[in-house]
């Protein structure tokens, strides 16, 4: 497997997805941050899935315990803003 990137995803690829999500958010809060900014992480050259990957995304982004005011999701285009918001909605439902 690529390192943060697609392998078919059968390599543990969503886990560790998710993962990335969840530890920024635990070392935002560690510093003291009031906000962070994540891009499509993976979606580029790793090619994962966008619609997945944004899936992923919403789950730690929205279940996970933090103190941080503001947390940004950068979308490359269009069509990954609607996947994004998409996944938020469906996970904080």
């Amino acid at each position: 497997m690529r390192t943060g990137g697609w392998d078919g995803g059968g390599h543990g690829e969503a886990e560790t997805l998710a993962s990335c999500y969840r530890r920024c958010l635990e070392v935002a809060d560690e510093l003291g941050a009031t906000s962070i900014s994540f891009p499509a992480i993976s979606t580029g050259v790793y090619g994962y899935p966008a619609a997945e990957a944004a899936r992923i995304a919403a789950t730690p982004l929205t279940a996970t315990p933090t103190s941080l005011a503001e947390i940004r999701l950068i979308a490359y285009d269009a069509t990954s803003r609607d996947l994004l918001r998409t996944a938020l909605a469906s996970a904080t439902r």
